[in-house]
This record gives C-alpha cells, structure tokens and sequence, in this order.
C-alpha cells in the first residue's frame, strides 16, 4: 500500500463517506474544524451532522449517484453539506462562490444536478434571490418538483440560513429534520454500497475551451490526496492550519480540508481573504500552517502591521514565502513546491515529501506518486520519448479523472489510457520530473486556471472593438497577470479600459477578469500568414506595454 495511505490501509474504505467516519472514530471529540462565522465542529460532531444531511437527503427522495450542487462558502457547513451528500450516496458538484448568475446556471445545467444546496447570500452575491428572479419555475413550484426547461435535471432546490420556504425552495433545517424517519440501517446500507470506483466528484474548472470542463472523479480520488498530503506535509493532530483556500477547487478539497482531517490537525477556515483578518488570525490562533496563494501571503506581509505582530507559530510554510521571515525561519526546511499536479489528478500526482533537501524541491517537480504513472510524448504524434527529452507531460493512475462530462473518452485520453495535459517537461534520469511551462494558452493566475478563449467570448462584440486575446504575462507572485490586448476597430476612437472592465465583471467570475486592458490599432496586431491574430506576439507586445508604462499589478511595478 502507498506510504502516503499509511493512516487507512483499508483500500475498500477510499470513499468519502468512509473517510468522514474513518476520521471521527481515530479523532473523536478533538476539534476539527472552525471557520469565520465562529462555527466549530469536533470530528464526532462532523460525522453526526453529515448523517443528518445525508438522512434529510434519502428523505427528499435523493438517490445513489444523484448529483448534488453545494454553492456555500468555505465552511463548517460546506463540509457537513458536502459529506452529507457523499453519505446518501450523490456525487458532490461543488460551485463556485466567484461565479456570476450565468456561469452557475451553465454548471447546473451542464453538470445535471439534480438537487442544489445553497446559501442565500455571501458577499456581494444574493444567490437565492437571483436564482428565484432568474428562474420563474422555481419561484412559483413545489419542493422536490421543480420542473425548470432551462435547469432540466433540477428537481430540488435547498437554502441553509432560510427561516421558511420560498416557493421550491425549502429551508436546510426542515430537510434535516424530516429526516429523523430515515433509520441507521438504511443510510448504513446506502454508505456500504458506494463503491471507490464509484462517481465522487464533479469539479468545474476552466480549461483551453469558452466554457467550463466537468472534472469527473472518482470516490477514490479526494481520499486517496488527503491521506498523501497529511503525510506529504508532515501535519499532525498539534498542527493548527489556517486556510483560505476555497473548497470548490481540488486544493482546498484534498491539501486543506482533507487532509487536516486525516491527520487530526485542526482548520481554521476563513472564506474570504482580507489581509488585516488573517494576520489577526496568525496572531490570535497560533496556527502552525497557512495555506494561501502566494500574492495573498504578500499582501499579508507588506501589510502595515505585520512587522508588529507576532507570527512565529508559523513552521510548515514555504521558505520562499513573504511571510517566512516575519515568522523567524532562518533555513528553507520545509516546502511543497516540489510537486506537480492538476485538477485532472485532484491536486499532485508527482512529488516530493515537504522535508526532502530544499536544492531537491527547487530543482524537481518531485517523483510519480505511487499509483501513478508519467510519461512524456511528442507534442504532435503523442509518441513516447525517452528520459532527457522535452515532451508533453501525460498522466495516468490512481487519481486519474474518469473523464470530462459530456466528453467521449476517446477525445479525452490516448490510446494507453494516459491524460495529455498540455503542460511542457521531461523525465531525468533518476526519474524526476521537470515542468517547463505550458504549451496550450491556458493562463494560470492566483492559482486558478483561466481559459482566454472564456475572456475573449464574454467581451465579445464589444462597440468600438473588432477582436481580443487574452494572455498571460509573467508575475512574480500570480504566476501570471492576466491581460486582455484589444484591437481597436479602424477609424474608432478607443474605448475606456474602465468601461471593458466593467463588461466583463458582470459576465465573468472576478478572478477571470483581466489586470489590465490594453488597446492596439489594426496595423499593431500582430497575424499569422492566415491573418489569425497571434496569442504569443500579443503576449510580448503585452509585456513591453506595461514595462513602458512601469505598470503596477498587484504589487509587481513591470520594467523596474
């Protein structure tokens, strides 16, 4: 068995509501989760309130394999909702608290979910009020029967924080009350049937098309990576971990959630990030470890009170982080930056242990995960290549996708099995992988994955422009900035880069929405021989553009 499974040996228990018992029996009454609302559970208290979700479920008339959206916050809640569903035997689609009302509708439609599970309100965002204006049917129908054209597979429609129900809509706590009818037997029954081969999980995320894949994974998949980063990470029942990872990505998933729950370390999970709050956080909980991107961590610490706090129960964060030397770390003895992975696998699928040699963890994407296998192929032909040799990088295994929803297999993985993932490395000798990039226009900014072909669709037709191209230009702690170049249509004045923005922020989630939009005539725009606007000219155009303007983003001045 896996090293990395060595806290559940039991390969027939790799399902999710297998590994919420698993965790309340070896952690019991300790703490496990606390978020920002001030909410806590123990572990025996996560397990019990997933069981009375999961009962309130099968009592709506949920059935195996059913797919159940969770559109809430990081959270207490998200985490009894989530595990309640896997429990009654649905497939868990968790949706983004970024997205706008068409992006969710395009997920709830395209993911055939059957049963939502959402909070009214958060932030900005009112999601039941504009589900219910947007949806007509659902306003004025009856719980458990929802009859909606454009939502077709939804038939139930369930709000936490709800005092009564609102057309379809019923409140969480009814649900979970008329559940007391479903018996021990039955739900111990529907647990014993999910199969770790069985559908798990449907994650939305962006890829190289206008639109958001479906990620289909398996039961085995989420806890396979949260037992291997509680060991990969080191964490144990003392780690206190602060997080502000959204959990509708794999990450927060499996490095955050999952895996503090393996190992007996406490979360603290805040849904939302604002500087100010979790540097009190750091402060007044003492957390061990903190999972945030690596501008959120900057932002933490060129905040004007860092240097006056006191950070030093920070251990398990990487040496590189801006916040290590407000935390006292004086050597690089811990880090996970030598890993690979993607959405695909639900998070790694080669890497290094966090305490392997920091020259090891700088210099390599780690080893293939048991379980695991990579290859390198020709970009083209898909051919294999051998050690040494820059290729594409393919994935198959143990963590492996089923597929993409509504995608045939056969345009999805190649002959043997394997996923190509457009990304670009080789194979060393010793067997160790190295990323060298991406080879499709996919950018990867904040640690999200954005499409620009997405970016491109949504400020389509915008007056006074004849094309876009969205593309990523190189940041220090994004990763990369993401800029939209804009063809000005000829005799047209340019349009207000406020104005374009604002378009898009009403069509799109706000990370997808560009840093900066930058304007061109026709005679800049740099064409192919077929007079196919070229991403990669644009992105250098783009770079010397705000080197010229000693552009600001996010704290990086470009050109100084």
């Amino acid at each position: 068995m896996d090293a990395g499974l060595a806290l559940q040996p039991d390969a027939r228990r790799l399902t999710l509501p297998r590994f919420v018992e698993d965790v309340a029996a070896r952690h019991g009454a300790r703490p496990a989760l606390r978020d920002d609302t001030g909410a806590a559970l123990r572990f025996d208290e996560l397990l019990a309130g997933a069981r009375a979700v999961a009962r309130g479920l099968v009592a709506a008339g949920v059935a195996k394999g059913e797919r159940i959206g969770v559109l809430l916050p990081s959270s207490c809640a998200w985490a009894t909702v989530a595990f309640g569903a896997a429990t009654a035997g649905g497939v868990v689609v968790p949706l983004s608290t970024f997205a706008t009302a068409d992006e969710l509708d395009f997920v709830l439609a395209h993911g055939d979910v059957a049963t939502l599970v959402l909070a009214p309100e958060f932030l900005s965002h009112r999601f039941l009020d504009d589900l219910l204006a947007r949806h007509p049917a659902i306003a004025e129908g009856a719980p458990g029967a929802v009859a909606c054209a454009a939502l077709p597979a939804l038939r139930r429609v369930i709000a936490t924080d709800l005092d009564a129900r609102r057309g379809a809509v019923v409140p969480l706590g009814d649900v979970v009350r008329a559940g007391a009818r479903v018996d021990d037997a039955l739900l111990d029954a529907l647990v014993a049937s999910v199969d770790p081969g069985d559908d798990g999980m449907l994650i939305y995320t962006s890829g190289t098309s206008a639109r958001p894949k479906g990620v289909l994974h398996r039961q085995r998949a989420p806890v396979i990576q949260s037992f291997r980063f509680a060991e990969y990470m080191a964490l144990a029942p003392s780690d206190r971990v602060l997080s502000v990872q959204p959990f509708f990505w794999t990450a927060g998933i499996a490095m955050s959630l999952g895996a503090s729950l393996a190992s007996g370390a406490e979360l603290l999970v805040h849904a939302r990030f604002r500087a100010e709050e979790m540097l009190e956080a750091v402060e007044r909980e003492r957390p061990t470890a903190l999972h945030a991107w690596p501008h959120q961590e900057k932002e933490m610490a060129e905040h004007p009170t860092a240097r006056a706090r006191d950070l030093t129960s920070l251990r398990k964060v990487e040496f590189a982080n801006a916040l290590a030397p407000l935390a006292g770390l004086e050597r690089d003895e811990w880090g996970t930056y030598g890993s690979y992975g993607l959405s695909e696998t639900f998070t790694i699928c080669t890497a290094l242990p966090a305490w392997a040699p920091a020259a090891d963890r700088a210099a390599t994407s780690g080893e293939p995960l048991p379980g695991m296998e990579v290859r390198i192929v020709d970009p083209e032909s898909g051919a294999p290549l051998p050690r040494g040799a820059k290729g594409e990088i393919a994935v198959r295994g143990l963590t492996l996708m089923r597929g993409y929803a509504r995608v045939a297999p056969e345009l999805v993985f190649d002959a043997d099995g394997f996923f190509r993932t457009q990304d670009g490395g080789f194979l060393d000798e010793a067997g160790r992988l190295h990323w060298t990039g991406r080879l499709s226009s996919l950018v990867k900014t904040g640690g999200a994955n954005v499409s620009p072909l997405e970016v491109e669709a949504a400020v389509d037709r915008f007056p006074g422009l004849v094309a876009t191209v969205a593309v990523g230009v190189p940041h220090p702690t994004l990763g990369e900035a993401l800029v939209l170049c804009a063809v000005v249509a000829p005799g047209a004045a340019a349009p207000d880069e406020g104005a374009v923005v604002a378009a898009l922020r009403a069509r799109v989630a706000v990370y997808k929405v560009p840093r900066r939009v930058l304007f061109f005539g026709e005679a800049e725009a740099p064409r192919t021989g077929t007079q196919k606007l070229r991403a990669d000219a644009f992105r250098e155009l783009a770079r010397a553009r705000l080197e010229a303007e000693r552009a600001e983003i996010a704290g990086h001045v470009y050109g100084a």
